[in-house]
């Protein structure tokens, strides 16, 4: 799926066969076994990767999931993502990922924190403040990123915040972080809605992946109404609207949604065909397919997660004419900037506030969606098709200008 994004943006921009697949293939790919050491004094041996696709702009740096049906070509894909998604807002990075094939919920505290040692210490030899910063992403959490980095710092023998991003304030995380990904995809949300001319009033949004993204993506501090919400436990479904601080009590006592009392439960498939202002995926990639595609009933799809449109279901979306797509590389880049606004505090050692950060975010948001809307005007392309084309030449760019090592 997503080098066939790059090949149709590749094409539509008539990137030089010299650079293109310099610019499309990833720069290093490593597997690692991970043996953990269980409570019970058994050792398990899981899985585990790490892509970097373009150190040609800087840093590699990307997230790393721990989830049960990680395969290392997703890793790929999601590191080809972030490439193109630093390289459109403008941050001296490449794009990478990385994961480990474990369902972290059948682990205690104790084992996670074994296994998240052992993976920073594999990637030791690969990774560094300045060749590559990870950060937290499906399964995983700020507490893990402060494990992987003590796990570094002790490996270099100094205290090295900077090698990861995610981390705990206490101990150089920023402030602003947690709700960076949907606080910016909500603000994106906000200024389409206004180019629309749909007040905020009047709108409806329903969140499939009601997690720490989603929730901040939801626009209800801005005043639209929630009527739909879900998780991997199940969707819940009110019309006059769910509360959400309720909500959000109810996840933090019990985890997860499942017998949510404060909307009637429906299908995730129903909860992505209700009639709304705002669809917010949120959760896992390709929810979005040809089947269900054509039975979206929303004015502005926000793709607060990776990848969750098929390029099945972007033809017909397209073809459609009536919903405005804000692509992922653009709508959860929130995320994104203020982990590089993390790694500069920390490489500085000098800290922002929380308004800061945000107004910071919210400038460099703004300038994106500025250049992706005037690429969509001056080619007429998809705003996908904009936002891809935008990072894409730049990567091939940097690469073109650095020459090719002999």
């Amino acid at each position: 799926m997503a080098c066939r994004q790059f090949d149709k943006a590749a094409d539509a921009i008539s990137l030089p066969e010299a650079i293109r697949d310099r610019t499309k293939y990833p720069r290093r790919c490593l597997a690692v076994s991970l043996p953990v050491k269980r409570d019970d004094g058994s050792v398990t041996v899981v899985e585990g990767y790490r892509v970097q696709h373009n150190l040609s702009t800087g840093p590699a740096k990307g997230g790393i999931r721990f989830h049960e049906h990680v395969t290392l070509g997703e890793i790929g894909a999601l590191a080809m993502w972030m490439s193109w998604k630093y390289s459109l807002v403008g941050l001296p990075y490449g794009g990478a990922k990385g994961g480990v094939i474990v369902d972290p919920s059948k682990l205690s505290e104790t084992e996670l924190e074994h296994l998240s040692r052992r993976y920073m210490q594999e990637m030791v030899n690969f990774i560094g403040p300045h060749t590559e910063v990870p950060a937290p992403d499906v399964g995983t959490n700020e507490k893990i990123m402060g494990w992987m980095m003590d796990t570094y710092s002790n490996h270099v023998g100094h205290i090295s915040p900077a090698i990861v991003t995610g981390k705990p304030i206490a101990i150089g995380g920023s402030q602003g972080l947690r709700e960076a990904t949907g606080a910016g995809g909500a603000y994106l949300v906000k200024k389409y809605l206004a180019d629309l001319k749909i007040p905020l009033s009047k709108t409806t949004v329903a969140i499939e992946g009601f997690g720490n993204v989603g929730n901040e993506t939801a626009l209800a501090h801005y005043g639209a109404k929630i009527i739909a919400i879900s998780d991997y436990t199940g969707a819940f479904y009110n019309a006059e609207g769910i509360d959400l601080s309720r909500a959000l009590k109810y996840v933090r006592y019990q985890k997860v949604l499942r017998d949510f009392d404060g909307a009637e439960p429906i299908t995730n498939k129903q909860l992505l065909e209700l009639k709304c202002t705002v669809l917010v995926p949120a959760a896992l990639e390709r929810v979005i397919t040809d089947k269900n595609a054509a039975k979206l009933k929303c004015r502005v799809l926000a793709e607060a997660a990776n990848g969750p449109t098929t390029n099945a279901a972007d033809k017909i979306i397209d073809a459609r004419g009536n919903i405005e797509l804000i692509p992922d590389v653009l709508c959860n880049a929130g995320g994104v900037i203020v982990s590089y606004f993390e790694w500069l505090q920390n490489l500085s050692n000098f800290y922002w506030s929380r308004d800061e950060v945000l107004t910071k975010l919210f400038g460099i948001l703004d300038q994106a969606k500025d250049a992706v809307d005037t690429q969509q005007k001056k080619f007429q392309f998809s705003r996908r098709l904009a936002a891809l084309t935008l990072g894409i030449q730049r990567v091939a760019d940097a690469k073109a200008t650095r020459g090719l090592f002999p």
